[in-house]
């Protein structure tokens, strides 16, 4: 309680106060929303807080040790605040969190009693409930690596150091044919192999999913035509002439790592990893069990 307002402080010991909470989201694409459950705005650090939204917050569960701090906000959707697509579409995932309590009469007067960030969002009755995860939550993540022949690394990350950037390996084109969200076809498309984008994305640029994407399920060729399915249809309405970015593949082999991508140096499995036959093989008067190298 050391950083706890004095002027709020002192508000609190007079036993009559004007108090309210208000939230701040910022989304992971740089949007911010937001929010107060005063009855008139609010206005602090330069953000205007709406009062319109029905936004409401339930007790907040704080402790100083590890556990995790969390609560939950109820509001309602409307289109000038948290839309119903925009939630379907997964846009508020993993948005920063900030809470205040603040002295409506006095702004100035004002405590950061949560941060953190959104977890599980559900709608219901035109409403939403969010759950708000503190602080805490990352420590409760599994940490280290695991020893499996497939490679751990996501194409591109900071394990795999792969640029994807090269003219070979992504390409930016308008969407000629689409059905469902979920399959693509482009006529005279075929300067790439077959199974070039398996388990690569598709990315969304323009348009109302802009900043969306799917796992590509199939790269295929048939004649001129290259077709491309998704695991999952984007969330988001993609139509003719919308832009989209195709990334390439990786089935986490050591061989794709060698020839597709020429990027063994930061493969991130271990392929010479002893199956489960060698660890459990007796002694064999008629085979080398020397223990040597498996190459």
């Amino acid at each position: 309680m050391a950083d706890f307002n004095a002027d709020l402080q002192a508000h609190l010991a007079t036993g009559l106060t004007t108090l309210c909470h208000a939230w701040l989201i910022t989304r992971t694409d740089g949007e911010v929303f937001a929010f107060t459950d005063h009855d008139l705005p609010l206005a602090f650090d330069g953000v205007t807080f709406r009062a319109d939204t029905g936004l409401s917050a339930l007790a907040v569960a704080q402790s100083t040790g590890l556990s995790v701090d969390n609560t939950e906000a109820l509001g309602a959707l409307s289109d000038s605040s948290l839309r119903e697509d925009e939630i379907e579409q997964g846009r508020f995932d993993g948005a920063e969190v900030r809470g205040w309590l603040v002295n409506w009469a006095d702004t100035a007067q004002r405590w950061l009693n949560f941060r953190g960030h959104l977890g599980e969002l559900t709608r219901v009755d035109g409403g939403f409930r969010a759950e708000l995860r503190g602080l805490t939550e990352g420590l409760n993540r599994p940490l280290g690596r695991v020893y499996q022949k497939p490679c751990a690394a996501v194409l591109g990350d900071g394990a795999c150091r792969f640029n994807l950037n090269q003219p070979s390996y992504s390409q930016t084109l308008a969407v000629q044919q689409v059905t469902g969200a979920r399959r693509f076809v482009w006529e005279g498309f075929t300067s790439f192999d077959a199974d070039w984008f398996t388990r690569g994305r598709l990315e969304v640029i323009d348009g109302p999913a802009a900043g969306l994407w799917s796992t590509i399920k199939s790269d295929r060729i048939d004649g001129e035509s290259r077709i491309i399915e998704l695991w999952e249809p984007v969330r988001g309405a993609v139509t003719t002439g919308t832009q989209v970015r195709l990334v390439a593949g990786c089935d986490k082999r050591v061989e794709t790592c060698q020839l597709k991508f020429n990027n063994f140096p930061n493969y991130q499995g271990f392929p010479d990893l002893p199956g489960e036959d060698w660890v459990l093989s007796v002694p064999s008067s008629s085979n080398t069990n020397s223990g040597g190298s498996r190459r």
